[in-house]
């Protein structure tokens, strides 16, 4: 699997979660538990995979200030999404009011980023980098999202 076809199957998962998150009542207590577990470390490893293969990978090979300027405007949703709206997220009483919201404004900035993605960046890295070497990106990425989610789940 390519890096891309990887990225795409991972924000698949992701909006499927959240959609279903955005779904619960605060009577669902035990059901939003899991799933914010499950968004958590979905979220974290494919945050990870990014910053540490994916977007250096397209960095390295961008020829100009837009390819600079799509990489940064990535890494700055990543923060706004994984280092201040999860952890509130978190720490939030899963049958308080509060927890919706919250919930939704993670969902739309995932599905921001996720689109953004997909239309702008993944286009533009199919022609900067090309096919050799986004299957190269998708085997070390496939192999450290194992890594990731066993110490993940080890934690």
């Amino acid at each position: 699997m390519n890096a891309i076809e990887l990225l795409t199957q991972d924000h698949e998962n992701m909006r499927a979660l959240l959609e279903e998150l955005a779904g619960t009542t605060a009577r669902g207590v035990k059901k939003r538990r899991e799933l914010v577990e499950k968004i958590e470390t979905s979220l974290r490893v494919h945050n990870a995979i990014e910053e540490e293969i994916f977007y250096p990978a397209f960095k390295n090979a961008g020829d100009g200030k837009d390819d600079a300027k799509m990489y940064f405007e990535a890494l700055e949703e990543h923060r706004a999404a994984g280092d201040l709206v999860l952890p509130d997220l978190l720490k939030t009483e899963v049958d308080s009011e509060k927890f919706s919201g919250r919930a939704k404004v993670l969902k739309e900035l995932f599905e921001h980023h996720a689109d953004e993605e997909e239309k702008e960046m993944f286009k533009r890295a199919k022609t900067l980098l090309g096919k050799k070497t986004l299957e190269e990106l998708g085997e070390q990425m496939a192999q450290r999202k194992v890594e990731l989610k066993k110490r993940q789940e080890a934690a």
